[in-house]
């Protein structure tokens, strides 16, 4: 009985390997499904011009010299286009380092200034705003993106 099993599990496990290989080769997992509605997009933009482009920039390009740390140990705000490395991450991290601000991501000895907007932003309007953001990717960059989604986006840069 262990046997049959043990057959059956392998087959069952090797069926599953070849059908989740089979939709990454072919971008099935990875294609964008998410429709960029313009209603999210347009308030997304009118949050991220209140909110975010004082320090991101207007045109999402962030800070000069992003990359490099400062005195105080913070960097500056990073580009929030395709120049930067937000959409390396998934959803789900973008939200969550929007809701609660860069300090609680970050592991000692990095610091962030980014503030969290969970008393500030909705839930609808935190998605409207990455929603915005993400409606400035070129679509390749989107269908990138999207894997990080599929992964979990595990890795930070």
């Amino acid at each position: 009985m262990a046997k049959k099993f043990l057959i059956f599990g392998g087959l069952y496990l090797l069926l599953a390997s070849i059908a989740v290989g089979f939709f990454i080769l072919t971008g099935k997992l990875t294609t964008q499904h998410a429709i960029l509605d313009p209603l999210n997009i347009a308030e997304g933009k009118i949050i991220y011009e209140q909110n975010c482009a004082s320090c991101h920039g207007i045109d999402l390009k962030g800070q000069p010299n992003w990359e490099t740390k400062r005195v105080d140990g913070t960097f500056p705000p990073p580009p929030q286009n395709e120049d930067g490395h937000t959409w390396q991450h998934s959803d789900r991290q973008i939200y969550s380092y929007i809701e609660e601000g860069g300090a609680y991501f970050s592991p000692p000895p990095f610091k962030s200034n980014m503030p969290g907007y969970k008393e500030i932003l909705t839930s609808k309007q935190i998605w409207n705003l990455i929603t915005y953001i993400k409606s400035r990717w070129p679509e390749e960059i989107r269908k990138r993106q999207t894997a990080a989604n599929f992964a979990g986006g595990f890795g930070h840069h």
